[in-house]
């Protein structure tokens, strides 16, 4: 009996410290990623300096100009082991507004979150924390785009099959003020879901530390179809 009990103890101690183990093991795998995070030095640019950055390359790209930085072969190998973008973007899955192309950035400039309808849903707000909070991007911008298919859905208040109407329900509480207000109700439902969607992001509590130590802009945007412009809504 009295074995018994010595080897029950010993294997509870044994589940015990492999549990510790994985614990443990868990967090030196988290410490190793904010390691490899940090082995560019990190973005000196002041948030406001960031959001300039992005007004200015879509300037560029409106104007047929575009730089296309951080785009060469050195700059690729630069990033190959660590990210420091000055920006973080959520933005829809519109194949029509890829962020870097819009924006006239390059490789390791834009933290990219894309979801239809660019929704603050618990997965993007989580890969935005990562970016801003592990990764220290000092700009968040929100953006929407004209005539958004999700929107539209939404304000139409369309039954979709499968999971596609999930981010539908995600932008339904900004249609009912939108149809009151006057103009076109999916461009005003555009805008006030960018609104609506950053103040669910002002929600994290990461997010909102960074915002009032100053090292954090939260700016929205509409970008324009036709003229490839981004205009700042908030």
């Amino acid at each position: 009996m009295k074995h018994f009990i010595e080897r029950r103890d010993f294997l509870k101690l044994g589940v015990t410290g492999a549990f510790g183990m994985m614990l443990t093991a868990s967090d030196f795998l988290w410490r190793v990623e904010q390691v490899k995070a940090a082995e560019l030095p990190p973005q000196t640019l002041s948030p406001d300096a960031a959001f300039q950055k992005l007004i200015d390359g879509n300037q560029r790209f409106v104007q047929h100009k575009p730089q296309y930085p951080d785009q060469s072969a050195a700059r690729l190998q630069e990033v190959a082991q660590a990210q420091h973008p000055f920006a973080t973007i959520l933005s829809c899955a519109d194949s029509r507004v890829p962020a870097e192309i819009i924006f006239d950035q390059g490789i390791g400039d834009i933290f990219d979150v894309r979801l239809a309808g660019n929704i603050a849903t618990p997965e993007s707000l989580g890969s935005i924390e990562y970016a801003v909070a592990l990764l220290g991007t000092p700009v968040l911008m929100v953006l929407g785009h004209e005539r958004c298919g999700a929107v539209t859905a939404a304000v139409k208040n369309e039954t979709l099959l499968g999971d596609i109407g999930s981010f539908v329900e995600a932008i339904k509480p900004v249609v009912k003020n939108a149809k009151l207000q006057p103009g076109d109700a999916v461009e005003n439902a555009v805008v006030a879901n960018v609104q609506y969607q950053i103040e669910r992001l002002k929600r994290s509590q990461l997010l909102t530390e960074r915002l009032e130590s100053g090292k954090l802009k939260i700016v929205g945007g509409r970008y324009d179809l036709d003229t490839g412009g981004v205009t700042i809504i908030t």
